[in-house]
């Protein structure tokens, strides 16, 4: 089997995979790099549990390819510790099983970094992007409105 030397900038950090040309981004950056948070789901694009940022925009990693991921910013969530939108999923509950977390905690960040000041409408339209089986959106909106604050009060995401 046929695999090309590709290096990936995930996180801040250069990251060299040898990968083949159909290998998904999803895959790569869970088995050979090991961030295991943005999970499988229905590896359609359809639920968002493998959403990561790329170049600032939400993608959902099960669509793309890991040979078009060169030469762009990846952001997985290991590369959000830390942050506001983090704490601010801890701080209310924004969670229940936790699978889909990760991709609405990058959904969030980018959406947060877009649009500081999003009212309803618009984080409602964000987090259609993403599916819960387990819970109601309602504490993530909180979440979200709870970083929003914050940031109205300087806080840095």
């Amino acid at each position: 089997m046929y695999k090309t030397e590709i290096t990936l900038d995930v996180n801040n950090e250069q990251r060299t995979v040898y990968v083949r040309n159909a290998d998904l981004l999803l895959d790569v950056l869970r088995e050979p790099l090991g961030l295991t948070g943005a999970k499988p789901g229905c590896l359609n694009g359809d639920c968002g549990t493998c959403t990561i940022e790329v170049d600032g925009e939400t993608m959902k990693a099960c669509l793309m390819l890991a040979v078009e991921a060169v030469g762009k910013k990846i952001t997985t969530i290991e590369g959000l510790k830390g942050t506001l939108v983090q704490g601010a999923f801890i701080e209310k509950f924004a969670f229940q099983c936790g699978y889909c977390t990760p991709g609405f905690i990058i959904n969030c960040h980018t959406l947060l970094q877009k649009y500081p000041t999003a009212d309803d409408t618009v984080i409602k339209d964000w987090l259609e992007s993403n599916i819960c089986r387990c819970t109601g959106y309602q504490e993530i909106e909180e979440a979200v409105k709870a970083v929003q604050d914050q940031l109205k009060n300087g806080s840095r995401e």
